[in-house]
């Protein structure tokens, strides 16, 4: 069901992938930052929703100027999507493999798209071995992740349809019925309502309409756009 709209979501901002043929995929919600303490070492994961390589780079900057004392600055980030896509992580002096590689692994196995993880560790005295350290930051990160919570991007139509005053309120609660997404209303001479349609279901919204009785030409379709729904 969506839930709310994101429009014009990193398509246009990327400019790299073709997001064409893409119609979904998993992202974060929101920025976060989360901290644990594992065996006197504080690991603390800021994660941050991206949609280009210039913002990862400028979130990793951020992060490491904040966290310029700590021992490693450490980060995982997948941007792009589909052939385009980019996947990179660095251990920052921590033994080859033990620090980013698991947390970029968390988020493949998530199948997390467009987000950046960078986790600071302050050394608490205690060695934790490699082993030690893949479990940390895998934790670190799935941590950080989950409050960040993970939603999903749908491809959708944006279309907006002319009524008048005797129509909106049916077409209002058939749209909303069959779980299709209004955004604003506006009202003037004739009632103006905006709705956004997955584009995988523009049949089942055409047929809504033509239930309805409204004509075609009082519906315009404005852009493709990307719209947050549950996962």
């Amino acid at each position: 069901m969506i839930i709310q709209m994101y429009v014009e979501y990193q398509n246009i901002k990327l400019g790299c992938p073709n997001l064409a043929s893409i119609n979904e995929f998993l992202t974060v919600e929101r920025p976060s930052e989360s901290v644990l303490t594992i065996k006197k070492s504080k690991f603390i994961c800021n994660v941050k929703p991206v949609s280009s390589l210039e913002e990862v780079e400028e979130f990793i900057g951020a992060v490491r100027k904040k966290y310029w004392d700590a021992t490693h600055n450490v980060y995982a980030y997948c941007v792009g999507i589909g052939n385009e896509e980019i996947q990179k992580s660095s251990d920052d002096g921590e033994p080859s493999g033990t620090a980013g590689r698991p947390a970029l692994e968390v988020i493949r196995s998530k199948q997390l798209k467009n987000v950046a993880v960078v986790i600071s560790r302050y050394f608490g005295g205690i060695l934790l071995g490699a082993s030690g350290l893949i479990r940390a930051y895998s934790q670190s990160a799935k941590f950080g992740l989950e409050n960040s919570g993970v939603i999903k991007m749908m491809r959708a139509n944006e279309y907006s349809i002319t009524v008048d005053y005797s129509t909106i309120n049916r077409l209002e609660s058939t749209l909303r019925n069959n779980k299709f997404l209004i955004g604003d209303i506006n009202y003037g001479e004739m009632a103006e309502m905006h709705v956004y349609v997955p584009v995988n279901e523009v049949g089942r919204f055409e047929k809504c309409i033509s239930e309805l009785g409204i004509k075609l030409g009082g519906i315009n379709f404005l852009k493709t756009c990307f719209v947050k729904t549950k996962p």
